[in-house]
This record gives structure tokens, C-alpha cells and sequence, in this order.
């Protein structure tokens, strides 16, 4: 990688990282943002592209804290060119929202000994999308707001997401008043669903654990700090805190995620990360 792009993808990461210390510094968790937001209205979903896929890892991050920002409904989001080959156009005087796009390129190169060998090269690109709300001309259904679901009764299962948990094979035992991933005896420990203010709520808890429990050794091998103020451990953290709001708009499910006590603390460590590792390291990692 030459110096003009290795530069680049670094301002790339310090861009990105700077708007989400900015949100944490102002107290705010930019993740949850969308449930928190009294804007918002109907089912919370991951961004999507103009042909309905979602938008992963920080990208949604990026286009939920936008969306929250200006106020925004559609959750659909496209390049101006896009806009323009569906019919539409962008209005007078918007911006568009910086995403990126990480991949990788295999290069051919000779080794010490002159045989060939392939090395595999990461790259970063930023470009520019634009909320369907910025946009005029477009079908009319990339104008709709996401259609509400009904909250199930606080009793009330909600079957996909047990059947979604259940079909990992993350062991789960219920009891007691506290939630944890346990690495000693790989299981996840909740309290029993009827403790819980609804079922939405649980389903968030038992995913959190659940993003915890697929960092074990012998699965994703994330390695986890072993007490409050490790760097490891305020980044397992902050995977099982994103993973848990992945997953609950992935599952259609809308918790009332409320500041946890320890709210202020975490803010603060997970501070203390973005401001060590100002750049990541590699874009495909976890939050990628």
C-alpha cells in the first residue's frame, strides 16, 4: 500500500472514530439511538440499500445516528448515481452521509527463496450515500416508513427470537437476579424471562450474553479482559453491546433499552478505547 493511501484509510478511521467519541462524549451511545429517539416511529431496522439489503457493522451505526440526527424515516439509503438510475433526484442543498466499504485484494510477489506467493492486501474506501427523505422522483415505496408490529404481552414469548437463540446451541441456564456469559462453564446464566419489564427486553439481554458467549476460545477466540478498566475487556463490552442491537433489528424486535447503572463507567472506558485505538487496525474486524 502506497503512502497517499495509507494515509487515507487512516483519516477514514479518525473521521469515523471522531463522530463516535463525539456522541459518547455528549453521553450518548449512538447504537441505541434509534430506540431512544422519540422521532422514530414503527419497527427499527438495520439501514438498507437501494435493493433492500442491510447495511453491516459500522455502517449502520454511521446511518443510525444520521437518521436520528436529521430526522429521518426511510431507513433506505443510496449513492446519487443510484438515485439517478431509479428516476430520482437528490433535492438542492443536501449533504450525503460518509459509509465505507472494506475488503481485500490478493497481490502475486516473489518471496525470499523466488517462488510466487499471494498476499492478501486490506483496503478501506468512504463514499457518499443519501437517505430516500433527500431524494425526489424515487418509487413510492422507498417512501415508506417502516410498518409497526405489535409489542407482544409482557408473558408472551417471542417464538422467532427463541428459536433463533436456541438454534446456536448456547447453553442457558435460568436463575437468580443477574445475566452472564460464564467462560468456565461456556454457558449463558438469565434470570427467568418473567422477571423481565417484557419480552423485548430479555430478548436484548440473552443477546448481549449470546454475543459474549460466541467469543470463546474455541468459537471466535476474542480474547476477554478479566476486570472493569481492561482495554480487552471494555472492547468485549462495546461487541456485545453492538451485537445485541444487531441482532434485536435483525429479529424485528424493539427493546426499551434503558441506561444500564453502570452507564457513565462504561462511557468512560469505552472513551478511553476509541482514543487508543484512534485507527483500527483492520477494518474487517468485528465492528466492520
Amino acid at each position: 500500500m502506497d503512502r497517499k493511501n495509507k494515509e487515507t484509510r487512516s483519516d477514514i478511521h479518525a473521521r469515523i472514530t471522531d463522530r463516535i467519541v463525539a456522541e459518547l462524549e455528549k453521553g450518548v451511545r449512538p447504537w441505541v439511538q434509534p430506540w431512544s429517539s422519540g422521532s422514530r416511529q414503527g419497527r427499527i431496522t438495520r439501514p438498507l440499500r437501494h435493493n433492500g439489503q442491510p447495511y453491516q457493522g459500522i455502517n449502520t451505526l454511521l446511518l443510525w445516528s444520521e437518521a436520528v440526527a436529521k430526522g429521518f424515516v426511510s431507513p433506505i439509503w443510496m449513492t446519487f448515481k443510484q438515485s439517478v438510475d431509479l428516476g430520482g433526484h437528490v433535492r438542492k442543498g443536501e449533504t450525503g452521509t460518509t459509509v465505507v466499504y472494506a475488503s481485500r485484494f490478493t497481490k502475486t510477489e516473489t518471496d525470499a527463496h523466488g517462488d510466487e506467493v499471494e498476499r492478501g492486501i486490506p483496503f478501506l474506501k468512504a463514499y457518499s450515500v443519501f437517505c430516500a427523505d433527500q431524494i425526489e422522483g424515487l418509487p413510492d415505496h422507498y417512501y415508506a416508513a417502516p410498518v409497526p408490529i405489535a409489542e407482544p404481552e409482557p408473558a408472551e414469548r417471542i417464538e422467532h427470537a427463541d428459536r433463533f437463540f436456541d438454534n446456536t446451541g448456547a447453553v442457558v441456564r435460568y436463575g437468580g437476579d443477574k445475566a452472564f456469559y460464564s467462560p468456565a462453564s461456556d454457558h449463558i446464566q438469565l434470570p427467568r424471562p418473567e422477571m423481565f419489564k417484557d419480552m423485548a427486553g430479555f430478548v436484548a439481554v440473552r443477546a448481549h450474553e449470546t454475543c459474549h458467549w460466541s467469543g470463546s476460545k474455541h468459537r471466535l477466540d476474542r480474547q476477554f479482559g478479566k476486570r472493569f478498566g481492561d482495554q480487552a475487556y471494555a472492547f468485549e463490552e462495546l461487541v456485545a453491546e453492538l451485537g445485541s442491537c444487531f441482532l434485536c433489528a435483525d429479529l424485528g424486535i424493539t427493546p426499551e433499552l434503558e441506561p444500564r447503572p453502570d452507564h457513565a463507567s462504561y462511557l468512560c472506558s469505552w472513551l478511553e478505547l476509541c482514543s487508543r485505538r484512534h485507527n483500527f487496525s483492520n477494518p474487517q474486524q468485528s465492528i466492520m
